[in-house]
């Protein structure tokens, strides 16, 4: 058996029931340090514990697979949840075992501003930008949400598209500076918010960050009982 968990934001509150009796069953956990550190409490004594970081990542895998095929119960921890911003990862772990693997969802800090910041999915679009690769494609996509009206939940890329990276990019490319932007960081453990417009958003911020960009215009309720 291999798992893939999404272990969520950073509290360990945050990580589901199924998740916590995945990782206590396990002979192997793996993942990158911190997510491992996060839910070290409940891996059992004996299990064995394999860490790594993005320069050893695949070699780290290399030797998770080798455990799942001698039939050890192998878990591998994602922060968040694997579907928001950790696809790449999880196709290094399937490339790894050489077939696809079973995964168990978490809660992405995405869901947890969604929240914080009281805006609903069906009027919100998430865009990550917590990959590797060409990020043009992601980066008009958000240009095309802002236009059409809609709020944006977006994660930075750490190394090079931070929160002022995202800001002075829409502005170069015309969207209203007016938008109100809200940026989180270490959402569930020391929370810090930022607020200001789109134009005021030059700070520097961690890589534990996350924006929301609100739409100019909320969009009207559908409920026909509200008072007028």
């Amino acid at each position: 058996m291999i798992v893939c968990i999404g272990a969520g934001p950073g509290d360990l509150g945050y990580l589901t029931r199924r998740g916590g009796e995945l990782v206590q069953q396990a002979d192997v956990v793996a993942g990158f340090d911190a997510v491992v550190d996060l839910v070290r409490p409940l891996i059992r004594a004996d299990a064995e514990v394999i860490t790594m970081g993005y320069k050893d990542q695949t070699a780290k895998l290399a030797d998770v697979a080798v455990h799942h095929h001698a039939g050890k119960r192998c878990v591998v921890v994602f922060m968040g949840d694997i579907h928001f911003s950790g696809f790449q990862y999880l196709e290094r772990v399937e490339a790894a075992c050489g077939h696809p693997v079973e995964t168990l969802p978490g809660i992405s800090s995405a869901q947890v501003l969604a929240s914080r910041g009281k805006v609903c999915f069906d009027e919100t679009t998430f865009v990550t930008f917590h990959r590797r690769g060409d990020l043009a494609p992601f980066q008009r996509h958000l240009v095309h949400v802002l236009q059409d009206g809609r709020n944006a939940i977006v994660i930075p890329r750490p190394w090079d598209f931070m929160p002022k990276d995202v800001a002075a990019y829409l502005l170069a490319q015309g969207v209203n500076p007016a938008h109100e932007v809200e940026v989180w960081e270490r959402l569930t453990t020391a929370e810090a918010t930022w607020r200001g417009t789109l134009a005021e958003c030059t700070a520097e911020f961690s890589d534990m960050s996350i924006l929301l960009i609100r739409s100019l215009v909320p969009m009207p309720s559908q409920l026909d009982d509200l008072p007028r």
